[in-house]
């Protein structure tokens, strides 16, 4: 039977504060799925939390925060780390997950969030990188232990295997007009296993970004380089091109 885990925040206060908390964590998602950032409120959290709006502001000071607040619980729960017993399995559980994730209204509203005008604040992109940051640590186990049951090379980097695996999606979800189908989980998967027994992701290897440092914008450009090849950083290169003219 599969095993997951999930890393959940800490969580303090009574039980009605509790729920009270996650009643607004819950509508300012659904406030970005419906409104976007730009007409996000927090009286609109608020009324839709059902709670007052002395509720939200007693541990968000305005409406970024309520956003990075809302993000960090979200990204915190959204995806269980598998333990299937074998490494081809576990990332295809992470793959279909996160496609699962991120291609729903709220995963839009998530994308439109931290990528928008909105993204470049720096409360959201800090946000950003924390939680990319804390994906990769969070999701380690699934290398380590493929390098136990000998299934990977030893000197596999944990942290490049999850960029690798997750860089395919992004690329398609960001840049790329392709549409994320059922085949893009299961794609990301073939790459990331050929390039793992290959050693291309081995530690030491040259890397563009450190798991503190990458953010999806850098595993879309990884995507680029490393999972779609050349055809990718051209046709980039020609839409920059495009756009700068």
């Amino acid at each position: 039977m599969s095993r997951t885990a999930r890393s959940r925040p800490r969580r303090t206060g009574s039980p009605r504060s509790r729920k009270a908390q996650e009643a607004v964590r819950a509508a300012t998602l659904a406030e970005l799925a419906d409104k976007g950032y730009a007409e996000l409120t927090v009286e609109g959290v608020a009324q839709r939390a059902g709670v007052h709006k002395t509720t939200v502001y007693r541990r968000r000071k305005d409406r970024a925060s309520l956003v990075v607040d809302a993000l960090a619980e979200r990204f915190a729960t959204d995806i269980p780390i598998p333990d299937t017993g074998a490494i081809e399995t576990d990332l295809q559980a992470l793959a279909q997950a996160l496609v699962q994730s991120m291609t729903g209204p709220v995963g839009r509203a998530v994308q439109t969030a931290m990528y928008s005008d909105a993204g470049r604040l720096p409360e959201i992109a800090e946000a950003r990188r924390r939680i990319f940051a804390d994906r990769f640590r969070r999701a380690e186990p699934v290398a380590a232990r493929a390098i136990d049951r000998g299934e990977l090379p030893a000197d596999t980097d944990p942290v490049e295997l999850i960029k690798t695996l997750v860089a395919p999606i992004h690329f398609r979800l960001l840049v790329s007009p392709d549409p994320v189908e059922e085949g893009t989980a299961d794609l990301a998967v073939r790459i990331t296993l050929a390039a793992a027994r290959a050693g291309v992701l081995a530690k030491g290897s040259p890397a563009p970004a450190t798991a503190t440092e990458a953010d999806a914008g850098q595993a879309a450009d990884e995507g680029a380089a490393r999972a779609a090849g050349p055809q990718a950083s051209t046709k980039r290169s020609a839409s920059a091109g495009t756009k700068s003219s």
